[in-house]
C-alpha cells in the first residue's frame, strides 16, 4: 500500500506547478507522465519538495503509491485526451477511488463523464502557472461527497483571500467547469476593455506605451484595482532590448484563444441569456486574427483612427466608463451562471462564486467582494440593480456614452464597450421595440402576438384575414 494523498497525470507547466503546490503544502503527491523524461526532469528541478514527491514511470505505479481510497488529478488537453486517460486508468482503480479533471474541460464533457460508471470530480482551475504554483481559484463541480474527500488538499493549495481560500463545491455534476468557463467568457471581455482603452489613447490620443502604462498603474489604486489592470501597466512599460523601445510596439495584434470564450458564447445563446459584452469580445479576437485583410481593406478605405482633441476624452471619463464596462460584464456573466443554475436544476451559490474568484484567478477584482455581498443580499438580483453597482452606473454611464460616441466618430472600434453601453440602455429602456419584431413574425408567419391593452395572447393583425 502506497503513502501518497494525491495522484497526479500531467507535468505540463500547469500540472507540474500544481504537483509543487501540493507538494510544499505538506501532502505526499505521485506524479506520473506519458513521456518519462519530463517526469525525470521535473523532479530535478523539484529541489527540497522531490522529498514529497513520487515519480512513476508507468500507470499502474502510480496508483499503487496511493492511499485508497485513491483519488488522481488529471492536468491534460481537454478533450479526447481526457477521455484517453481515464480508459487507461479505470481498470487499475477501484469503485470507490475517485478522477479529478482539472483541466479547462467543456462542462458537457464532464456530464457525460459523471454518468459513467466510477467516482469523477470536475474542478475549473484558474490562475495560470504563477496561480497553479503558488495558489489558484478552484471550482468544485460533482457530487459533493467526492468533493469533500479531497476539500483538505484543494483548499490547502487555493489562493488566500484574507484567510478565506478560494476554493469550493459550486454545484453539481459539470457545474464547477461552466463556472470556469463564463469565467474565462468575463475575462475575453475585461481584457478586451482594456485593450479599447488602450486603443482610444494610443491611436485617439497618441500616447506612448509608457504614457499609458502609467495611466492604467495609477487607475490600479483605485476602483479598477485587478490583476488584468496592473498587469496591463507592467505590459505597456515593458522595454524592448531588441529596438529599445516598448515592447507593446512590437507584439503582432492578433489575439489567441483556446475555445473556452467561444464554449461561454454557444452556452449562453442555448440558455437565452444576454451576455452581449463578452460574445463582443469574442468576435473581436476572431477579427485580429484576419490581419492580412484588414490590412487590405486598410489600404482600400483608408485607415480609419482619427486624432482625438484631449479634451474631450479625458482619463476621468476612460476610467468612469472603464468601471461601468467592467460592472455591465460581470453582470451579464453572473446572470449567465443563475440562468444555468435554473436550466439545468443546479444549487449553485453564486456569492461563493464571486469569494473563489477574489483572488488567485486572472479575473480577481476589488469590485469581486462586493459582488459577495451583494449575492449573499440578494442573490435573484441582477448584480447591475444591486446598490453599490447601480451607484457605480449612475456615475458612469454618461462618461461611458461619450467614450463610445467619441470612438465612434474618430474610427476606433471598442466592441465591447459599445456592447457593453447598449445592453444598460436596452435593460433600462421599459418599452423595446420587440414589439416591431412581433407584428413583422405575425406578418410573413402568422406567429401571433400578446396585446398590452387586454393580456390576450395569440392575436393576430388584419394581414391574417388576407392570408385566409
Amino acid at each position: 500500500m502506497g503513502n501518497c494523498d494525491i495522484g497526479l497525470v500531467g507535468l505540463g507547466t500547469m500540472g507540474a506547478a500544481l504537483a509543487l503546490n501540493i507538494a510544499e503544502k505538506g501532502f505526499n503527491i505521485a506524479v506520473w507522465n506519458r513521456t518519462g523524461a519530463k517526469t525525470e526532469a521535473f523532479m530535478e528541478g523539484a529541489g527540497a519538495l522531490a522529498a514529497r514527491i513520487t515519480p512513476a514511470q508507468e500507470l499502474a505505479d502510480l496508483v499503487a503509491a496511493l492511499k485508497p481510497p485513491r483519488a488522481i488529478i488529471l492536468m491534460v488537453p481537454a478533450g479526447d485526451p481526457v477521455d484517453q486517460q481515464i480508459a487507461a486508468l479505470r481498470p487499475l482503480l477501484g469503485t470507490d477511488d475517485l478522477i479529478i479533471d482539472a483541466g479547462n474541460a467543456n462542462f458537457r464533457d464532464t456530464n457525460r463523464r459523471m454518468a459513467d460508471p466510477g467516482a469523477f470530480l470536475g474542478i475549473g482551475v484558474s490562475g495560470g502557472e504563477a496561480g497553479a504554483r503558488h495558489g489558484p481559484s478552484i471550482m468544485g463541480g460533482g457530487d459533493r461527497a467526492h468533493w469533500d474527500r479531497v476539500a483538505p488538499i484543494l483548499t490547502a493549495i487555493a489562493a488566500d483571500y484574507h484567510g478565506m481560500p478560494c476554493a469550493a463545491w459550486l454545484g453539481p455534476e459539470g457545474a464547477g467547469h461552466f463556472v470556469k468557463a463564463v469565467h474565462n467568457g468575463i475575462e475575453y471581455a475585461d481584457m478586451q476593455m482594456i485593450a479599447e482603452i488602450y486603443g482610444l489613447m494610443r491611436d485617439g490620443l497618441g500616447r506612448s506605451a509608457n504614457q499609458i502604462g502609467d495611466v492604467f498603474t495609477r487607475w490600479n489604486s483605485g476602483a479598477l484595482q485587478s490583476y488584468l489592470v496592473e498587469i496591463s501597466g507592467q505590459v505597456a512599460a515593458a522595454h524592448d532590448a531588441a529596438t529599445n523601445g516598448p515592447l507593446l510596439d512590437v507584439i503582432v495584434d492578433a489575439a489567441g484563444q483556446k475555445g473556452t470564450g467561444r464554449w461561454t458564447a454557444i452556452e449562453a445563446q442555448h440558455l437565452g441569456a444576454p451576455i452581449p459584452a463578452i460574445e463582443a469580445a469574442i468576435t473581436a479576437r476572431n477579427i485580429s486574427a484576419r490581419r492580412e485583410e484588414r490590412q487590405a481593406a486598410e489600404a482600400l478605405f483608408g485607415p480609419a483612427p482619427k486624432p482625438i482633441d484631449a479634451g474631450i476624452l479625458q482619463d476621468s471619463v476612460m476610467e468612469k466608463a472603464l468601471i461601468a464596462g467592467k460592472v455591465l460584464c460581470y453582470s451579464q456573466g453572473f446572470g449567465m451562471l443563475a440562468a444555468a443554475a435554473r436550466s439545468f436544476g443546479w444549487t449553485m451559490p453564486l456569492p461563493e462564486v464571486a469569494r473563489v474568484w477574489r483572488a488567485g484567478c486572472i479575473i480577481r477584482s476589488a469590485m469581486l467582494d462586493d459582488m459577495a455581498d451583494a449575492l449573499t443580499e440578494d442573490a435573484g438580483r441582477t448584480l447591475m440593480m444591486a446598490p453599490v453597482f447601480a451607484d457605480h452606473l449612475r456615475a458612469g454611464h454618461a462618461a461611458l456614452r461619450t467614450l463610445v460616441a467619441t470612438a465612434a466618430t474618430h474610427g476606433i472600434a471598442v466592441p465591447a464597450l459599445a456592447s457593453a453601453l447598449a445592453y444598460f440602455d436596452a435593460m433600462r429602456t421599459a418599452r423595446g421595440t420587440a414589439n416591431m419584431i412581433q407584428g413583422q413574425r405575425d406578418f410573413f408567419g402568422l406567429h401571433g402576438f400578446a396585446r398590452l391593452d387586454d393580456g390576450s395572447t395569440g392575436q393576430h393583425g388584419p394581414w391574417a384575414d388576407a392570408e385566409s
